[in-house]
């Protein structure tokens, strides 16, 4: 296992260490150079810029968005999709000015380009492979795995930090219940989540429109297994085979919205949220953060239309039913700071150096109102050493792995990362705020198969009374130099390392 290093990666994991990203430089408010309505311009349009998608957020009903969707075509702009239901069209165009015109039009309140890299055919490009389970752990796992226990589960630590081994004996989740991993893709097939996929709640949504072409939820070939391990922590079932997923009675979705290159996008985040929402999902898990800016400032043009289409998605979802639960990121930085240093953004052109302030320049989609923030703790249950964290913004923690040599496990296990699932009916360890985010989301999933008419606020309050309080580590040296690594801020019950504490799944059982 390398140093896992203080970065974030656009899927908030770790595989074999810590991927570096962040954010650009703020552009002024006035950057945006106001331009005559659509009826005012030229009958010819430019159409010689690169091409983007956008999205076009709509002030008013369903005839203000079809006005609108006029003025985009003249603008220069063709229609992907139009989510009527909350007001957000994506565009495509290669007119350079296109946002700055849509803005003008009535009943636009904002438009801001998703990328900063034209569209294009895309790449594959070589992702950090798990850590595999070697086969000789995996014999000696087996053979001390009790009747009650799936072979593998031995070696997962992080049930039983979280009380779900003592839960299981109470329920195992309703099959009433589906938790959408909104992610890079779910393999199917394996056979620890082939019992519990839900294919009608799965789809393709990488273009910001969905696509029920079977199969296309997968991952491709050369595409990261990230999507397919967040799947086993939530819901891999207990079927003698394998691991045990933290509600294994549950039903689990896969809603692919990474490119093939790896970007999160807007435009398929949001379709992801809107096609969860509409087809009863109970909970969406989301262990990334969406480019190509590690934080969106809300008074840029095109960064603040993102937090706006982002943010009308979510809320959506919610009214809808669905809890949605993201990971908190993997930089271990303070998102309640004041001021935070973003070197990596945007990520998929040439990354700017800029100072922002994350309340005015949230991380999305964890920093939005009403998404459960989740943090991540190690097999000593202590702040991981990548977890970002923060006073007001962390709601509540979970096992998401440590390097071993930080938090090592008990016997029988080997290893302070994750284990889980992986494409082609294997199993690997990964670490990452991206692994603490599918135990909550599990959770919430087990509140849910037994409270079923809960209300997402319900059960996001019932999420943070039953946590296990976990008071600050002062001082928290988690490398053991001698040197604070990080200062958690807060009591016992509601701190920036741990929010309301350890998430629990036997309380969540418990009637």
């Amino acid at each position: 296992m390398a140093h896992l290093g203080s970065g974030r990666g656009r899927v908030l994991a770790l595989p074999a260490g810590l991927v570096l990203t962040a954010s650009l430089g703020l552009l002024p408010v006035g950057a945006a150079t106001a331009a005559p309505a659509p009826s005012a311009a030229p009958a010819a349009v430019a159409t010689d810029g690169p091409k983007l998608s956008y999205v076009v957020n709509v002030k008013g009903g369903r005839a203000t968005a079809k006005a609108v969707r006029k003025a985009i075509s003249e603008a220069g702009g063709t229609v992907v999709v139009s989510y009527d239901q909350i007001g957000v069209i994506v565009v495509h165009s290669q007119n350079p000015r296109f946002a700055q015109t849509i803005r003008e039009v009535r009943g636009v309140q904002s438009a801001g380009a998703t990328r900063t890299a034209p569209l294009a055919a895309q790449t594959t490009t070589d992702v950090g492979a798990e850590q595999p389970l070697g086969a000789q752990e995996a014999r000696t796992a087996a053979a001390r795995a009790s009747d009650a226990q799936d072979p593998f589960e031995p070696l997962q630590w992080d049930l039983p930090a979280i009380k779900a081994d003592k839960a299981h004996q109470k329920t195992l989740g309703s099959r009433k219940v589906t938790v959408a991993v909104i992610d890079t893709g779910v393999d199917d097939t394996h056979p620890d989540l082939a019992p519990n996929f839900d294919r009608a709640a799965s789809a393709n949504c990488v273009s910001g429109k969905p696509d029920t072409t079977d199969g296309s939820w997968r991952p491709g070939p050369t595409e990261s297994d990230h999507g397919t391990h967040v799947a086993g922590t939530i819901a891999a079932a207990k079927n003698g085979v394998g691991i045990t997923g933290v509600a294994p009675g549950v039903k689990v979705s896969g809603i692919k919205v990474s490119t093939t290159d790896g970007f999160f996008y807007t435009e398929a985040v949001v379709c992801g949220f809107v096609w969860a929402a509409e087809h009863g999902v109970e909970v969406t898990n989301n262990s990334y953060y969406v480019d190509p800016w590690a934080y969106n400032c809300k008074n840029d043009p095109d960064q603040g239309a993102l937090v706006e289409a982002l943010g009308r998605a979510t809320r959506y979802a919610e009214r809808k039913g669905s809890v949605n639960v993201a990971a908190a990121g993997n930089a271990s930085t303070d998102l309640a700071a004041d001021e935070v240093v973003d070197r990596t953004s945007p990520n998929d052109t040439t990354p700017v150096e800029r100072v922002v302030n994350p309340r005015e320049c949230p991380d999305i989609p964890t920093m939005l109102p009403g998404v459960v923030t989740v943090s991540s703790t190690g097999a000593k249950d202590l702040k991981a050493s990548y977890s970002n964290y923060g006073l007001g913004v962390v709601d509540i923690t979970a096992p998401g792995g440590d390097s071993t040599k930080y938090q090592p496990p008990q016997a029988p296990a080997t290893n302070g990362l994750i284990l889980s699932t992986v494409p082609g009916g294997k199993y690997g360890y990964k670490a990452g705020t991206s692994m603490a985010s599918p135990h909550v989301a599990g959770v919430a999933a087990l509140i849910m198969s037994t409270r079923p008419h809960a209300s997402p606020a319900a059960v996001k309050a019932l999420l943070y009374r039953q946590a296990d309080a976990l008071a600050c580590t002062d001082p928290y040296d988690i490398n053991g130099d001698g040197k604070a690594d990080a200062v958690c801020e807060g009591g016992k019950r509601g701190n920036g390392f741990y929010g309301a504490g350890m998430t629990d799944a036997l309380d969540a059982v418990r009637k």
